[in-house]
């Protein structure tokens, strides 16, 4: 596996900083409580947050779709 020893992270760490991120922006938890230092896993934690808003979103207007139907 490749590690860049220099920065501390690898692609398994980045993985599991955006499922977190993920986890985190789909429990409501602020952007700026990331648990990570560095500029690269940062990243990769807070593209996985922007993914969860993102699809939390969608999802809300999924909903308010249906509830203006019905």
């Amino acid at each position: 596996m490749a590690r860049d020893i220099k920065l501390g992270w690898d692609v398994e760490a980045l993985n599991k900083a955006y499922r977190q991120g993920y986890m985190a922006g789909t429990m409501g938890m602020e952007k700026t409580r990331c648990p990570y230092r560095g500029d690269v896993i940062i990243a990769a934690w807070e593209a996985g947050w922007d993914d969860a808003g993102q699809v939390v979103r969608e999802q809300q207007k999924t909903d308010d779709l249906f509830s203006r139907i019905a």
